[in-house]
């Protein structure tokens, strides 16, 4: 967070619309791939220059023109100028730090989004990108910041013609991105479910200082989670609501599903939060007890040789029978010194059972 704040401040001071990365730095060239298509023709192809997608834009056909990379700001520009999109929007596509939001500006609307996807080498790592879209009358531009997304059933859907996405305009082709974004979050919570059921089972049995970094861990991905989907039901909701005309009335339904999936994200993400949250409770009860236990241990063992050391500091003494006028019994007896520990012993097992008894050990 420190580190996002530095490079925020790096943008203090500049003229609004100056387009300015935030965001890991990278030196690869941004990957461009176009996909164009309509019910009967399609093709897919990398380009080298920005410029050669520009073309498509005057075809009836749906362009989908995705870019692996914002921190080329040369190439924003550029497509920016073509598609006369907003300074501020080209702003707000090379700050990768931006909140889930929507803009209908009337030509386009445009999307910020933040897209979870497991590593395919470490299913256990997470990958996080922010995805910007900007949707138009036959067009589809989405950014990324790097290679790897959740998109490639999607492609295959368009290459292979299945469903309707190769018979829909470019509103629905950005609903099956959405949907794709939406999916990858389930995927995400059932990763985490099942962390939260291991962690259980070593919270039944035996919890750890690491099981504490664990559950600290997990709740601040719940969280950076919830902040990243909450505001995705605003999103999905003024689609839904129809208000723009670059969303055609037919393909409402499909906005409502996904408004119904955000809905359904929320409310497990929220019951995830809730047994994080107990989960360091029972921690903490967990080793509270633990502490219990051993100081109860340790009062038994204070309290039963409390009346033997008494014992032994009576019978201790420096007395002497000559000179004392106090003439302390079995002092000089032969068998004193078996009394004093068979008193002892008796005292102890008294106390021990009357503990038992008590049910205290």
């Amino acid at each position: 967070m420190l580190k996002l704040i530095k490079k925020l401040s790096q943008t203090a001071g500049l003229a609004p619309g100056t387009l300015v990365h935030v965001g890991e730095k990278r030196t690869e060239k941004p990957r461009i791939t176009v996909i164009d298509y309509d019910e009967k023709q399609f093709q897919e192809k990398t380009i080298d220059n920005i410029e050669e997608c520009f073309a498509l834009k005057k075809t009836p056909t749906v362009t989908w023109v995705n870019i692996d990379g914002v921190h080329d700001v040369g190439l924003i520009e550029k497509l920016g100028k073509e598609f006369n999109i907003h300074p501020l929007i080209l702003e707000d596509i090379v700050n990768t730090g931006q909140r889930p939001k929507i803009e209908d500006m009337g030509e386009y609307i445009f999307l910020v989004l933040k897209m979870f996807y497991q590593d395919r080498e470490n299913s256990k790592d997470i990958n996080i990108e922010q995805v910007s879209m900007l949707l138009g009358r036959d067009f589809v531009i989405s950014f990324q910041e790097k290679e790897g997304d959740v998109f490639d059933p999607t492609r295959e859907r368009i290459r292979k013609a299945k469903g309707r996405v190769r018979t829909m305009k470019a509103d629905y082709l950005a609903y099956a991105l959405l949907d794709a974004v939406i999916d990858g979050y389930f995927a995400i919570l059932e990763s985490f479910g099942e962390e939260v059921e291991d962690i259980g089972e070593i919270l039944a049995a035996n919890p750890t200082s690491e099981t504490l970094h664990v559950i600290h861990k997990l709740k601040r991905d719940t969280i950076f989670l919830r902040k990243s989907v909450w505001p995705l039901r605003e999103i999905v909701n003024t689609l839904q609501r129809g208000e723009s005309r670059l969303v055609e009335s037919s393909n409402l339904v499909y906005f409502r599903d996904i408004y119904d999936h955000t809905i359904q994200v929320i409310d497990t993400i929220e019951a995830t939060r809730d047994m994080v949250s107990g989960m360091l409770d029972i921690y903490l009860s967990s080793v509270s007890n633990k502490m219990n236990e051993v100081m109860k241990v340790l009062t038994i063992f204070a309290a039963i040789f409390i009346p033997l050391t008494f014992v032994a500091g009576i019978y201790g003494m420096n007395f002497n029978p000559g000179i004392s006028a106090w003439n302390m019994p079995e002092l000089n007896w032969k068998f004193g010194y078996f009394f004093a520990l068979g008193i002892m012993l008796l005292v102890a097992l008294l106390m021990v059972f009357y503990f038992k008894r008590k049910k205290w050990m």
